[in-house]
């Protein structure tokens, strides 16, 4: 391929690799905000997001532009697709966690006392932003990464991150039959804490799509 094309792939990239940063440094906001009860954070995590749909529909152009004036094919064709796709994802992790920002700084101010279940909570969330860290370390890397080590590392925290919201469950469940006059508002926090498992499930969605880039196949996605 040409110069321009390299060089529109960078701009692409690059474009793509401040969206994700944004979402990882969202989602750390987010916990900074719940271990430290500050709910001024919580508004932070959500304004740094407040354009990622607008950046994500600006990448898209450039790639569904990239289509038409290069028609690109192979390895290139397929980096473009695994782009393409790679958006939307970042976008629903992003939204997700906007989402869990807003409802936990809600929850803070409820009735409801998550003292209790506060480890199991940092630690799913720890898992959503290590995998959210390997992908972006692996994605500045692209060329260089060690792709099935990126994605086994990526598997390892979802199937943690899956484990700890089981426990999550299981605890709230409890908690409602105790606390009975309680129980929509802890059903929402469950509602809540799902955002982060869904980030992490779709952390996964993204890693199977650098494999594709890098590898070829099949794209394998969670629903």
């Amino acid at each position: 391929m040409s110069i321009k094309y390299n060089k529109q792939i960078e701009d692409i990239r690059n474009k793509m690799l401040n969206l994700l940063e944004d979402v990882t440094e969202s989602s750390k906001l987010s916990l900074k905000a719940y271990t430290a009860k500050d709910l001024k954070l919580f508004s932070e995590s959500q304004e740094k997001l407040k354009n990622i749909q607008a950046q994500a529909d600006t990448i898209d152009n450039e790639i569904i532009k990239t289509f038409a004036l290069y028609g690109p094919e192979a390895t290139e064709l397929r980096t473009l697709i695994a782009f393409l796709k790679m958006t939307n994802e970042i976008v629903r992790i992003g939204e997700g966690i906007k989402k869990y920002s807003r409802r936990m700084q809600e929850h803070s101010q409820s009735e409801c006392n998550l003292d209790e279940l506060n480890g199991t909570i940092i630690q799913l969330h720890k898992s959503t932003i290590n995998a959210l860290d390997y992908t972006l370390e692996c994605f500045k890397n692209l060329d260089s990464c060690a792709i099935d080590d990126f994605y086994r590392k990526v598997m390892v925290e979802e199937s943690k991150n899956d484990d700890f919201f089981a426990i999550l469950e299981k605890d709230i469940m409890s908690i409602i039959i105790r606390e009975k006059e309680l129980a929509s508002e802890y059903v929402r926090i469950l509602s809540t804490l799902r955002k982060l498992e869904r980030s992490c499930d779709r952390s996964v969605n993204i890693a199977n799509l650098m494999l594709y880039a890098k590898q070829g196949g099949e794209i394998n996605f969670h629903s």
